[in-house]
């Protein structure tokens, strides 16, 4: 049975029509997979709040929220991490991130930069929120940053799992 040209066209046409939907059905389908794999961890330095409009002002913590007001950019992001893990401290636990190189140069210059100031970290895993605000001493040189969440340690978990993913990703190229 020979196909008359208009049906031969309109199946042409179709078939053009349909191929880049299923190809980005696909493609989203793979993204929404990746999606929950990866974490996100930003550091903000803090600043005193003005009338601008440049800063934003931001909740840390759920329970007993701080506000803290931040520059609009971070100054560090996930990108630099080697190692992240959930660690023990005081009868709880802790988030232990370990900086690269350029990392830990960004680091201890933030750090000095922000001595007596606060930093508010913000992550996004399968929620996304500020997780702290841990207020800077003494600049950090080692490029250790320890601090406690407020996060259940399943997020944390899920945090950790995350951000190694992307470390891995990077490392791989």
């Amino acid at each position: 049975m020979k196909l008359p040209q208009q049906a031969i066209n309109f199946y042409t046409t179709l078939g053009s029509l349909l191929a880049p939907l299923i190809f980005l059905g696909c493609a989203l389908t793979s993204k929404e997979e990746e999606s929950g794999k990866y974490s996100t961890l930003r550091l903000y330095g803090s600043v005193n709040p003005d009338r601008t409009g440049r800063f934003q002002t931001v909740p840390i913590y759920r329970r007993s929220p701080i506000m803290i007001t931040v520059k609009p950019k971070p100054f560090l992001d996930e990108g630099y991490i080697v190692e992240a893990a959930v660690v023990e401290s005081n009868g709880g636990f802790s988030l232990r991130i370990q900086y690269d190189r350029r990392g830990t140069g960004l680091f201890e210059n933030a750090t000095h930069r922000l001595r007596n100031r606060h930093i508010a970290i913000h992550s996004s895993f399968s929620d996304s929120r500020w997780l702290a605000a841990p207020f800077i001493e003494k600049p950090i040189s080692d490029g250790v940053l320890i601090f406690t969440p407020d996060a259940t340690r399943e997020e944390a978990e899920r945090i950790v799992r995350g951000l190694n993913a992307i470390a891995e990703k990077l490392r791989e190229g």
